[in-house]
């Protein structure tokens, strides 16, 4: 993979910021085979060849159970391209959850599912940083999400510390957009699995996503701008929380 002078700027400004990678760490990734976990394994891959510092890189694919393995296959072939082995866990956590739940919050029980299994995961495999490819629009609609459908002022954070430290969740991919992650995929001749769930394209996610399409069209400032806000918090002009009477 060849990495374009500005995107390995953003790429290692996050890392510098965030303090994701130390020497000796062991890294899960988790790859669902669609490209921005897929871009994110080959740009470790890449990082980890010239960077100062060693760490191991372990890849799994959590095979959520709903199309018959066929994502874990593509995402083993990508994997094999970028040269590093792919391990597949399955699980039936998708059909679980729509059996359950009749798609009501399935999206929420299946991700909560998946997290913990994750969590589980490097905990067996002895891996103290868990990586994930979230990127900028990713973390502007959870950003949004959570400020409509649950009432906080919250996002996902380009590094957690989690479990007094024994795991640090990262995302290298933070300062990145979408197009930068699909150009590096193109770069790398990289294809990405198509979202196997019944419920893609009717998720809470991807209403946000059609309505944030709409502004950043309208006015090409409002992603770079909300983006900046979440490092810019005014504390004195927010409210407080009322008192009970």
């Amino acid at each position: 993979m060849r990495i374009p002078k500005q995107i390995n700027r953003l790429i290692g400004q996050a890392m510098h910021t965030y303090s994701m990678l130390d020497d000796g760490d062991s890294v899960l990734v988790a790859v669902s085979g669609g490209i921005d976990s897929l871009v994110l394994a080959s740009i470790l891959k890449k990082w980890r060849e010239k960077a100062p510092i060693s760490y191991q890189i372990t890849a799994i694919h959590l095979d959520m159970g709903f199309d018959s393995g066929n994502t874990a296959s593509l995402a083993k072939q990508q994997m094999e391209k970028i040269g590093i082995e792919l391990e597949i866990e399955k699980t039936t956590f998708g059909p679980d959850v729509l059996a359950t739940e009749n798609g009501k919050s399935g999206c929420f029980y299946c991700a909560r599912n998946r997290r913990t299994k994750l969590f589980s995961l490097a905990r067996r495999k002895k891996c103290n940083k868990l990586a994930l490819g979230h990127h900028k629009e990713d973390i502007i609609e959870t950003f949004l999400i959570n400020l409509f459908y649950s009432g906080n002022i919250s996002t996902m954070v380009p590094s957690q510390s989690l479990f007094n430290g024994d795991l640090t969740v990262i995302r290298p991919l933070a300062f990145l957009n979408k197009e930068q992650v699909k150009a590096l995929a193109e770069n790398a001749n990289i294809n990405g699995a198509a979202n196997p769930c019944p419920l893609s394209g009717t998720t809470k996610r991807e209403q946000v996503r059609a309505l944030l399409d709409n502004l950043y069209q309208s006015n090409t400032k409002i992603k770079g701008n909300i983006f900046a806000a979440l490092s810019n918090v005014r504390q004195d002009y927010l409210l407080k929380k009322p008192k009970s009477l």
